[in-house]
């Protein structure tokens, strides 16, 4: 089995990078994003994870972008109305967040209810 490599450089190279060299290798708009510098609620999160790795956290800021840093780390993401575990694998740098959260889920429809439409009053109740 070959070891995971992000456009040649191993893992544990990446977890020894400092930040501009990362950077360097993400794609264009990841690049832009960091040079920019990180929002606020994405910095508290970061020294969370810091200060105690070991924990479970949470948080709702989807556009987060994956870094090195969070590699092993389980983060709940937030959907809309619940938090959805996330362990963070090193194939996921360079995205964010967001992208292995979904928003939306499949509906299924039945059968209409009773009083629906109009014709609805012709079906049998049960």
């Amino acid at each position: 089995m070959a070891k995971f490599q992000y456009r040649g450089v191993d893992i544990e190279q990446l977890k020894k990078m400092n930040y501009e060299d990362v950077r360097k290798l993400l794609n264009t708009r990841e690049r832009r994003s960091l040079k920019r510098g990180l929002r606020k609620p994405h910095k508290m999160l970061l020294e969370r994870i810091s200060k105690s790795p070991g924990k479970f956290y949470r948080t709702r800021s989807r556009d987060i972008i994956i870094t090195p840093e969070l590699f092993g780390i389980k983060i709940g993401v937030h959907n809309g109305k619940e938090y959805i575990s996330l362990e963070i694998q090193p194939e996921m740098l360079g995205h964010r967040l967001g992208e292995y959260v979904q928003t939306r889920r499949v509906v299924k429809h039945s059968s209409p209810g009773f009083g629906a439409t109009k014709s609805s009053k012709f079906v049998p109740l049960k």
